[in-house]
């Protein structure tokens, strides 16, 4: 089930399903400043939180929340489609390839005003007008697609790692954000959003390179460069 937030709230907790953990965050997007960063000013990808936080402390702000948020190749670019602040850096990747990516189905985040939306690829591509998105982060596979789990995800999978991604609720008025705090499996994962959280659209990150900025959880990843990543910027004074 989903937990009320509070007016202007990121919540997160950490929680048991299924005999695995799993950190969760819910963001109201009409209420928090949900966005994507990638490069600085300067063109150079942020790669972690730290760099990311000093960039936003110059400016009066600050993370209040922060997830790596789509795959990226060795230079940091993005695999897929990536929209900053109406700025289209990748086009869409709409057929199948190689990896978890290229398992299609896969999905895009889109943010719009007051609104976060996990869409399947193809509908994106009818709908981006409509959509509106001001940001935007393709990735894959999508983990649930109208209430259903990805087809190709098997109950006995023996592929087991850190795991991250988003579910949104149908309205887009939700976005909740879950890593696994132990290995688990693509069906384990995305059991969480269907099951637990009664998401009906669910978007997977990465698994070999998944980091949460939660404040909150006393949380602060680092490791491994990322390419995209989300977060909730607040000001410095609040």
């Amino acid at each position: 089930m989903l937990w009320p937030l509070a007016a202007g709230a990121v919540t997160c907790r950490d929680e048991t399903w299924e005999g695995n953990r799993y950190s969760i965050c819910e963001v109201d997007p009409s209420a928090e400043d949900l966005e994507l960063f990638l490069y600085d000013p300067g063109g150079a990808p942020y790669g972690d939180f730290t760099t990311l936080e000093a960039r936003l402390a110059s400016k009066g702000k600050r993370l209040a929340f922060a997830m790596n948020a789509g795959m990226y190749h060795e230079d940091r670019a993005p695999v897929g489609h990536y929209l900053e602040d109406g700025q289209e850096i990748m086009r869409v990747i709409p057929n199948a390839g190689p990896g978890n990516f290229g398992l299609l189905p896969n999905g895009v985040f889109c943010l719009a005003d007051g609104r976060a939306e996990v869409v399947e690829t193809l509908e994106y591509q009818r709908r981006r007008d409509d959509l509106g998105c001001r940001d935007a982060t393709q990735s894959g596979p999508m983990l649930v697609i109208d209430g259903e789990l990805h087809p190709r995800f098997l109950p006995d999978s023996t592929s087991r790692y850190i795991r991250n991604g988003v579910g949104t609720t149908a309205e887009g008025d939700r976005a909740v954000f879950v890593i696994s705090r132990s290995a688990v499996t693509f069906h384990d994962f995305a059991s969480v959003f269907r099951d637990m959280l009664d998401l009906p659209q669910a978007l997977y990150f990465d698994g070999n390179v998944s980091r949460l900025y939660a404040p909150e959880l006393g949380r602060a990843d680092w490791g491994r460069p990322m390419g995209p990543i989300v977060a909730v910027v607040e000001d410095a004074a609040e």
